[in-house]
This record gives structure tokens, sequence and C-alpha cells, in this order.
């Protein structure tokens, strides 16, 4: 099999994975703050239970393998992935559910396929994706409902904790359906005002989520600006949402707003810290432009049509599917030649 021939210029500089992997989760730390402060402490434990579970696994497979796991658990990748994952997860989640697509996610998705640099797949969006179709119920009736919902604020850490690994019931009140769930049933039978009127929604476009997603915004913001990460895969998620949203979501009173989708479930977060993946994902300029298109497209269309309110893990993954494909028909022209070699065929006379 040919490999893919990439032009220059290349990138010089210190570009080692570890300190990329650093700001990485460094850019998460805000959205984590405010998931924190709205929905209590659940997010965050589950980001230190998932990083738990995900250096143990890391480090068990490596020496398995004959690899020195000192080595290269310092390059932080299976701890982006838990990161990931502890932020995506429902914030009052079994702690079986972390276990179970934390483990997926370093031994199946990433080390079955070879380890860092060879996973074909997102490790923490087919963690996700396990964990919600093999168990749906604890995956959809796990999300806790925004402080500012709660007479007496959130649930300290103890009673956070005792949900979380003893299964002690919730009080009334103390979860919920995501704001993306509740615009999506109620609308088929209700107005926009009447839906709007949920106390979900808040002032604005979502209670809590709104904000959440402004930091984890910034952050990527940050990561652009240290160019960790490219702008084309981003901005092409976020058009692939606004595009079907502005053409045929324009009725609010038939179809979730493109204020909800942006602003409301993992959209900031998939786009710059989920679809970014420099492993999976495109890898040509004009390949992240389609891959990230596809996805944001993947995203409405399941939002809309598919039985999941947020559908951001199974677009990335389908678009995982494609992103080999799409690089062979998006090379750029290499110095020296008169046009770029794409296909199949230019691959075959390289």
């Amino acid at each position: 099999m040919a490999l893919l021939t990439l032009s220059s210029p290349h990138a010089k500089g210190s570009n080692r994975t570890s300190d990329l992997m650093r700001w990485v989760i460094l850019a998460c730390v805000p959205g984590l703050a405010l998931q924190t402060y709205f929905f209590g402490w659940g997010n965050l434990h589950n980001v230190l239970w998932c990083a738990c579970i995900a250096l143990s696994c890391e480090a068990i497979v490596l020496k398995l393998r004959g690899r020195a796991p000192a080595f290269y658990l310092k390059d932080y990748s299976a701890l982006v992935t838990a990161v990931l994952l502890g932020l995506a997860l429902p914030p009052l989640a079994p702690w079986w559910i972390s276990l179970v697509a934390t483990t997926f996610a370093i031994v199946f998705a990433k080390h079955l396929y070879g380890g860092m640099g060879y996973n074909p797949f997102n490790p923490a969006m087919a963690g996700y994706a396990l964990v919600l179709i093999s168990f749906p119920v604890a995956m959809t009736t796990n999300w806790a409902t925004p402080s500012s919902m709660l007479a007496d604020g959130q649930l300290g850490l103890g009673d956070t904790l005792a949900v979380i690994w003893q299964q002690s019931p919730l009080p009334d009140g103390f979860s919920g359906a995501t704001p993306l769930d509740v615009y999506k049933h109620e609308i088929a039978y209700k107005t926009e005002e009447t839906v709007r009127a949920f106390a979900v929604f808040g002032e604005h476009f979502a209670l809590g989520w709104e904000w959440v997603n402004v930091a984890f915004l910034l952050g990527g913001l940050v990561l652009l600006g240290l160019k960790i990460i490219p702008w084309q895969t981003p901005v092409a998620v976020l058009t692939g949402l606004a595009v079907p949203s502005l053409l045929l979501g324009s009725d609010a009173d038939q179809y979730t707003p493109l204020s909800i989708h942006l602003l409301a479930g993992a959209t900031m977060l998939g786009a710059f810290f989920i679809a970014t993946d420099p492993v999976s994902s495109s890898t040509t300029p004009l390949g992240r432009l389609v891959y990230g298109f596809g996805i944001g497209l993947l995203t409405y269309i399941i939002r809309t049509w598919g039985g999941y309110p947020d559908a951001f893990a199974f677009a990335v993954l389908l678009m995982n599917f494609a992103a080999p494909l799409i690089d062979v028909y998006t090379q750029p022209r290499t110095y020296g030649f008169a046009g770029p070699k794409r296909g199949p065929k230019s691959r075959e006379n390289q």
C-alpha cells in the first residue's frame, strides 16, 4: 500500500505530542469548571475516575505489548481520551458506565489497532457510542439539572459520590432531559414560545449549557491561536451544522433553531476538541473542510430525525470511516508539480 505524500512546508519547532496534549487538557479546564458550577461535581468526578482507568489500562496493555509504560504514558494521549470522556458522559452516570467506556476506548479503539497514531476511530467517541447504545437508560436519565433551577443548589460532593458509586436514589428534580431533548420532543405538538417557557432554557438559549459551550469555544480559540488544531475542521463542523439548520430549520415551530444547536449539547466541545483529533480525522486542508462539514451535517440529521438528541459521537465515527478516502481525493499540489495527484490511480503510479 503506497503511503500518501504531503507537500511542504512541513512543521518545525517544538511539536512534541506531550506538549500538544497538555495544551488540549488545559484548554478543557474552563469548560469543566463551568460544568462543575452549573451541574455539580459529577463531571469533575468522571474526569478523575476516567483518568485513573485510562492510565491503568494504558499501562497494562503497554506492558503486555512489551512496551515501556513509563515512556509512552508521558505522551498524555490516554489522559486526553479520559478527559474528553469525562466531559461527555452524564454527570450522574453510574461508575461502571465510565469504566466500560474508558476501558473500551483505550484497549479496543486504540491499542487493538496498534496504539497511538494507528487508531482509525476516535477512541473517546468509540467508548461513548458503545455505552450509549448498550445502556441507553443510564446514559439518558442521569443528566444533572442546572443549579439555578434547584432551590437548595446542586448535590454536595458526598451525595454525588453516593449516587454514582452506591446507586442511591436521586431526589426529585435533580436530573432531567437536556435542552436538545426537550425541544426535539416538545416542539412536535407545541409552539416555540411554549417550549421556550420551559425552565431548562432559562432567559437565553439553554440554561447553563450556553456558558459551558462558550467556555469550550474560548478554549478552542486558544488552541487555534497556538496552531495546535487546524482551523478548517471546527469551522467546517459549525458550518455543516448551521447550513441545514438555517435552510430547513428556519421555522422554530417545527425544528430546533440554530442557537440551541450551537449552544446546547456538545457542539463546541465536539467541534474544537473531538473532531480535530489528529489521528482519526482528515489530514489535508481541503479534506478537513469536507470531513468537518460532514460531521456537522450528520449531527444535524441525526439530531433532527434520529433517535438521539445529541449525535456528535455517531457523526464523528461515521466520518472517521470516510477520512482515508477523503484524503486520497483531496491531496494538495506537491511543490514542483503542475497539479495535485488525487485518487487511487495516482497512488498506483507513484
